[in-house]
């Protein structure tokens, strides 16, 4: 039997009430449903020519296709969260969460796709109030997942968990302690994409020619970095990163003046893309992005309104970027890469097929092949 919970009690001085534990993804709670936030700040056309129309670029990827694809490398992200147990610290009682992480990168080479690099990551989400000494929070929850993993049945199994996360006591009005450790662990799966990028560009597998995909999107929290040196740094790292959400928030479709244009977004036609917008976020730091749709499925061939349709995003790098956006020849290969990328399709194997490309769509499907199930997962608490 697995004492892991009891030995998180007994570190922490809680109480375990051993309740019953499951998947949030099989009961419908609250999730994460758009890649993108609603902290946005519409600044102004973010590409270097002024489009007022959508931009018809079917004529364009014909003339690429027979080129070597810009995108040889594509990463995904992917967490399952769990509700392991509850526990008591003064006199109220906390959830505690547990997730698998997973980060893949997959590579394109001579036409096929192949692994390149995997992280798993499994991991604990306890309230902060579990430090109940006031220890430097890294070296405490440290230390407590040392004694964890002595746990006899995770050794027997060759298993170790690799992180302890806290998340804040307290909850805003309508909001579930579950979703703050829901949040933990999401907040974790990001970081190690950031460090999976950092990888790739510290191997020198990135450049003009080699650019990487990632599946979701590049609003990244940034707000820890101490100084522009550090910020600067990771700007570079995405230098030839793009961006690729398949779902996103309909209330965020902008134009560079603020106004909503989800409209135009539905009306897009096949292949055409919209001009290129630039937005920061207050609640991610002093970031730009240069954003804007295209649309890789006919509507004749979808079901809802915004399928097939795909929110693309770079990073502004360069202080030229910054002033006066993404040069619009790059913003024009990268979108006709996207489209040159759309088949084959996984049609009836997910329900998202006409937002998905296919590379991406393989290397979510191998990281996910990684995960334990959910019932040896569970089994270990």
């Amino acid at each position: 039997m697995s004492n892991v919970m009891d030995k998180i009690a007994h570190e922490t001085n809680g109480k375990s009430f051993k309740t019953f534990k499951y998947s949030f993804d099989s009961v419908g709670v609250p999730s994460f449903d758009y890649d993108d936030n609603q902290e946005i700040i519409w600044e102004r056309i973010g590409e270097t020519v002024t489009y007022r129309k959508t931009i018809n670029l079917a004529d364009k990827a014909k003339q690429i296709s027979a080129h070597e694809p810009l995108f040889r490398y594509f990463l995904d992200g992917s967490r399952r969260v769990f509700k392991v147990d509850d526990i008591a610290y003064r006199n109220q009682v906390f959830p505690v969460i547990a997730g698998q992480i997973g980060i893949g990168c997959c590579q394109r080479k001579s036409k096929e796709m192949k692994p390149l690099h995997y992280n798993r990551r499994l991991s604990i989400a306890l309230p902060k109030i579990a430090n109940q000494n006031d220890w430097h929070k890294e070296l405490f929850f440290a230390n407590l997942l040392k004694k964890v993993n002595t746990d006899s049945l995770l050794q027997s199994r060759g298993i170790a968990f690799t992180d302890i996360v806290s998340y804040k006591n307290k909850k805003d009005e309508g909001e579930k302690l579950e979703n703050k450790g829901i949040a933990a662990i999401q907040d974790l799966m990001i970081e190690k994409e950031k460090e999976m990028v950092a990888w790739l560009v510290g191997k020198n597998h990135l450049n003009q020619n080699h650019y990487l995909l990632k599946d979701g999107s590049l609003e990244y929290l940034v707000v820890d970095l101490k100084n522009e040196r550090e910020l600067r740094n990771f700007r570079n790292n995405y230098r030839w990163v793009v961006g690729a959400s398949k779902s996103f928030n309909p209330e965020n479709c902008m134009d560079h003046k603020g106004k909503n244009n989800s409209n135009q977004i539905v009306d897009l036609q096949l292949y055409h893309r919209t001009p290129v917008s630039m937005y920061s976020s207050p609640r991610i730091g002093n970031m730009k992005f240069a954003v804007w749709y295209v649309r890789v499925r006919d509507k004749i061939h979808t079901t809802n309104a915004f399928d097939g349709i795909l929110k693309l995003e770079k990073i502004l790098v360069t202080e030229e970027q910054i002033a006066h956006g993404v040069d619009t020849e790059e913003v024009d290969l990268i979108t006709s890469n996207i489209i040159n990328e759309r088949n084959p399709v996984c049609y009836a194997s997910d329900f998202r097929w006409a937002n998905h490309l296919y590379p991406v769509y393989v290397t979510e499907s191998y990281v996910k092949s990684k995960y334990m199930s959910n019932t040896m997962f569970l089994s270990l608490f």
